[in-house]
C-alpha cells in the first residue's frame, strides 16, 4: 500500500497519461488498505491473517462520452496502457448530457483540514492476540455462556488519493482498530448467540477489550428462552445498534441520484416537514476521529457539517455534480467514490440528535410494545417507503423491558415512521450512523 503522498503522485501520473492519450478531462482515484487480524476461540489461537490491497481507478471524458477502468498494477507501462484503453472506450460510449467533472470554481483550494484519523502506534500480532483473548475470557466468564464462536482484534491502515485534470489533488490516510466477540448461551435447541464489537481510528478510543467481551456474553444470555409476541399495532422501540438503519434509509432517499431517477419515497418532499418539530439529523464529515470523516468529497469539493433535517424539516437533496446538473442545482459536497467507476452520493458521520428523555422515560407509557435489537432481511422499498423486516428483541410490558422474543416482523411506511419518531437521550458515537434509542408509534407487529 502506498503512502498518501505517493498515492497522489501515482494518480497524478495516470491523469497525465490520460491527457496524452486524448482525454478531454479525467479523474483518478487511488484506494489502498492493509490490515492484520488475530482470531482466537476457546482460549486458543485460531487464525492470524494479513491482507493488503490497492487499486487505481481512472475515469475519462471524451466529449460527452465517458469510461471508467482500473488496475492494481501501478507501473508506468500498465498505467499508460490503462489510459489508452479508457480513452478508446470513452470514444465509443453513448453521450451523457449530465456527465463531467465537478465545477472547477467549486474545487477545494485550501489546505486539507486535520481530522486526526491516524494512530501512530501500530499493535503487533502479540498485542492483538492479548486483546482478543481478554475479550473472549470476559465473555466466557458471564454466567450462562456455554460456548464461543471466537473473538478477534484487528489493526489496519488506509490511503486514499484523488486527482483531477482540472486542478484538484488531495490525499489522506487513516488507521482502524477493532475488537469483537461472538458468544453462545444455553444448550441444545435452546442455544442463542449474540455479539459485541467496537471500531475506531485510535486504540485509545476503544473501550477495554474485557468490556466488549462482557457485553457480548450478556447479550447472548439475555436472549435465552425467547417467547412470542401477539400481533397488532403497537409502539416499536429500536435499539441504537439497529436504529441507525432508519436514518440510513433517509440518506438514501434524499440522494440526488434517487430523486433524478424518480425512485425515492421522498420525491416532491424537498423542504417538507417529514419529522416532528424539534428533530434534527446532522451530517458531519469534519468530525475529528469520526468513523467516516474525510477532508474532501469524491469529486474534490470541500465538505462541511450540514443539517439534513432541521426542526423536522428536510433541508434539500444530497447531490454530486451529475445529479446537480440533472436537477438544476449545485453539488453539495456529498460525492463518494469507490476505487473505480463514477461517484455516488452519501453522507458521513450521520447522526440523529439526542432527545431529552431517558430510555426509561421513553418507554414508561408503553402498555404493550417491543424493543428491537436485531433486524433480519431487506424488506424496505425505497420507492414507496414500505417497510417490513424480521426482528428479534424484547417485550415491553407496562413501561418496562420484559422477556426476550423472536420470530416476529415489524412493518409500516417510512414516511409514517419518520413522522412518529421520538429519540431518547442515549446517543452513541462509534458508528458511521449514530442514533440514540428510537421510539416509533403506530407500527404493526406480526407475531403469533
Amino acid at each position: 500500500m502506498l503512502s498518501p503522498s505517493a498515492a497522489q503522485d501515482r494518480a497524478a501520473a495516470l491523469i497525465d497519461f490520460a491527457r496524452r492519450a486524448g482525454a478531454d478531462a479525467a479523474d483518478a482515484v487511488y484506494s489502498g488498505e492493509a490490515s492484520e487480524t488475530v482470531q482466537v476461540r476457546l482460549g486458543a489461537l485460531e487464525e492470524v491473517e494479513r491482507s493488503e490491497s490497492e487499486h487505481l481507478g481512472l475515469r475519462v471524458f471524451v466529449g460527452k462520452g465517458s469510461a471508467s477502468i482500473g488496475s492494481s498494477d501501478l507501473s508506468d507501462a500498465a498505467l499508460q496502457e490503462l489510459a489508452s484503453r479508457a480513452v478508446a472506450m470513452a470514444r465509443l460510449a453513448p453521450e451523457d448530457a449530465y456527465a463531467g467533472l465537478a465545477p472547477e470554481e467549486r474545487l477545494l483550494r485550501a489546505d486539507l483540514p486535520e481530522l486526526d484519523l491516524t494512530d501512530s502506534a501500530e499493535p503487533g500480532p502479540a498485542s492483538l492476540r492479548e486483546l482478543a483473548l481478554a475479550a473472549e475470557d470476559a465473555a466466557r466468564a458471564v454466567p450462562g455462556v456455554t460456548n464461543s464462536e471466537g473473538a478477534g482484534a484487528s489493526a489496519g491502515a488506509r490511503s486514499l488519493a484523488l486527482v483531477t485534470s482540472h486542478g484538484f489533488a488531495g490525499a489522506y490516510g487513516g488507521t482502524s482498530r477493532q475488537v469483537s466477540a461472538t458468544m453462545i448461551a444455553g444448550e441444545g435447541s435452546g442455544m442463542q448467540r449474540d455479539y459485541a464489537w467496537r471500531a475506531s481510528h485510535h486504540q485509545a478510543d476503544l473501550p477495554a477489550a474485557e468490556e466488549i467481551g462482557q457485553l457480548a456474553g450478556e447479550r447472548a444470555v439475555a436472549r435465552l428462552d425467547p417467547g412470542r409476541v401477539k400481533s397488532g399495532p403497537m409502539p416499536v422501540v429500536f435499539d441504537p445498534r439497529v436504529g441507525g438503519s432508519l436514518i440510513a434509509h433517509l440518506a438514501g432517499a434524499i440522494s440526488g441520484n434517487a430523486i433524478a431517477r424518480r425512485a425515492s419515497f421522498l420525491l416532491d418532499k424537498d423542504l417538507a416537514q417529514v419529522f416532528a418539530k424539534g428533530i434534527a439529523i446532522i451530517d458531519d464529515p469534519l468530525r475529528p476521529r469520526g468513523p467516516s470523516s474525510r477532508p474532501f468529497d469524491g469529486e474534490g469539493l470541500p465538505v462541511a457539517q450540514r443539517k439534513l433535517v432541521e426542526d423536522g424539516r428536510l433541508t434539500g437533496w444530497l447531490m454530486d455534480s451529475a445529479a446537480a446538473r440533472q436537477l438544476g442545482g449545485e453539488p453539495t459536497g456529498h460525492a463518494v467514490r469507490g476505487a473505480g467507476g463514477s461517484p455516488g452520493v452519501g453522507a458521513s458521520n450521520l447522526h440523529l440528535v439526542a432527545g431529552t428523555m431517558s430510555v426509561a422515560e421513553l418507554i414508561a407509557d408503553i402498555a404493550e410494545g417491543v424493543l428491537v435489537t436485531e433486524l433480519i432481511g431487506q424488506g424496505v422499498n425505497g420507492v414507496t417507503g414500505d417497510y417490513s423486516r424480521g426482528a428479534s428483541g424484547f417485550r415491553i410490558v407496562k413501561g418496562a423491558i420484559a422477556g426476550p422474543i423472536a420470530e416476529f416482523t415489524v412493518a409500516g411506511n417510512l414516511l409514517d415512521m419518520f413522522a412518529a419518531l421520538t429519540p431518547a437521550n442515549d446517543l452513541e458515537w462509534h458508528r458511521s450512523v449514530n442514533v440514540p434509542t428510537i421510539r416509533v408509534d403506530g407500527m404493526t407487529v406480526a407475531g403469533d
